[in-house]
């Protein structure tokens, strides 16, 4: 296996490389170009149509692909490479994007029109997300992963932070053509610095030799049995096994009932719906602030960080039944967040040091997967515990976190990480 990192530098050491300054800024300004985009297209949706079903038709349009393509892509990604795959994906969206702003420009789209190139979108964010997470060992020496990987979620929190009003307050002032112009051109920016990584990784470069080639070399299985190996390999391997499992609990028990939950107590005790926005940003402060933590020092004992975060998470959730002032709610939604993003740079960085590169592509698209395929799960907990009151809900799911937080402690590959 991979030596583990060493190094105490701080966060602005891991960029003194030019190629870790583009990889940075590359996958930072996609993130910040998701967060916008997603905004305008929630709005431009609610310009064509009522709100309703038609917004929920178009954001479904963008979920299912993306969940649908994860695991496939992932296989692509182990097959053709993460830098190609990364790059190629990078210029579908700037496409996707150029193509809806002609329309957009041109002619009135309908909502069908919109849905199918939102799915495209959803088509490109499949192959993007595990791509780009598979790139950064490529690109980043070992002891750097949890300082880069701290700086690419710092940017996604960031976006997603300021993107809401940003975006919104563009559209107030320039319209919906012009601000998808410049969301289409910081993609454009950010295709074209990905694409310069492609030079420097080469299939195979800094390949970890700690797995049988025979077992698992994509090029000599068919698509599904590569898929299969993935599968297997995450299945048999506790580390990775156990990661997942709690990555998928916690959100199953955590995403609907902040949202869902969030909304019905700042509703009944938070002095109306607005105050849901301030908890929301608190969250996105907490995120933002536990990325750049986990970055500026890499916990030395990273078994008992997990724990702790996974804990930090659960104890949060719980926190909520008791809160009655929205500054309160907002200090406890933050503590999720930090709880989220910090654990989310140790496990991403842990998995991307130790899982084989021959299969890194398709154990990262299950990490997006158990990401996102959980959430109507999770909303239907939230719907059929609200019933029971918002205490009930929250109790209930920041117990079940913290029950996941013992479980992790008693693995002890997850333990006994260093």
């Amino acid at each position: 296996m991979t030596t583990e990192p060493t190094a105490r530098s701080r966060p602005r050491e891991a960029l003194g490389d030019p190629h870790l300054r583009r990889l940075v800024v590359g996958q930072g300004l996609a993130a910040v170009v998701d967060a916008l985009f997603l905004v305008w297209l929630t709005l431009f949706v609610l310009e064509l149509s009522e709100p309703g079903f038609a917004t929920g038709l178009v954001l479904v349009a963008v979920a299912l692909p993306r969940a649908a393509l994860l695991l496939p892509a992932g296989v692509l990604v182990d097959r053709l490479g993460p830098a190609r795959i990364t790059a190629a994906a990078a210029w579908l969206r700037v496409a996707v994007l150029l193509a809806l702003g002609l329309l957009v420009t041109l002619t009135s789209p309908s909502v069908t029109t919109v849905a199918l190139l939102a799915g495209l979108l959803g088509a490109a964010d499949a192959a993007y997300f595990p791509a780009a997470l598979a790139l950064l060992p490529a690109v980043v020496p070992t002891g750097k992963l949890a300082r880069v990987n701290a700086l690419v979620q710092g940017a996604e929190s960031g976006g997603d932070l300021i993107g809401p009003a940003v975006a919104a307050g563009a559209i107030a002032a320039v319209g919906f053509e012009a601000t998808l112009g410049v969301i289409a051109a910081m993609a454009a920016l950010a295709a074209a610095v990905l694409s310069t990584l492609i030079r420097v990784v080469r299939r195979g470069d800094g390949a970890r030799d700690d797995a049988d080639p025979d077992a698992f070399d994509s090029e000599q299985l068919s698509s599904a049995r590569a898929l299969g190996a993935g599968l297997r390999y995450a299945w048999h391997e506790p580390l990775v096994r156990g990661m997942l499992a709690a990555i998928a609990l916690i959100n199953i028990a955590v995403v609907g009932p902040v949202l869902v939950g969030g909304a019905v107590l700042a509703d009944q005790r938070l002095g109306g719906a607005g105050s849901l926005g301030v908890v929301l940003s608190g969250f996105g402060a907490g995120s933002l602030a536990g990325s750049l933590m986990a970055g500026w020092r890499p916990p030395a004992r990273r078994g008992w960080t997990v724990v702790g975060g996974v804990a930090a998470i659960g104890a949060g959730v719980a926190g909520l039944a008791a809160v009655s002032h929205v500054i309160t709610a907002t200090a406890v939604v933050s503590l999720v967040g930090l709880g989220s993003a910090f654990l989310g740079v140790v496990v991403v960085a842990t998995l991307q040091e130790r899982v084989p590169s021959q299969l890194l592509g398709r154990v990262m698209s299950l990490i997006v997967l158990v990401t996102v395929a959980f959430d109507p799960f999770s909303y239907v907990l939230a719907g059929a515990l609200l019933p029971y009151g918002t205490t009930t809900l929250f109790l209930v799911s920041g117990s079940a976190v913290l029950a996941c937080a013992a479980l992790v402690a008693t693995s002890p590959a997850i333990r006994s990480l260093r």
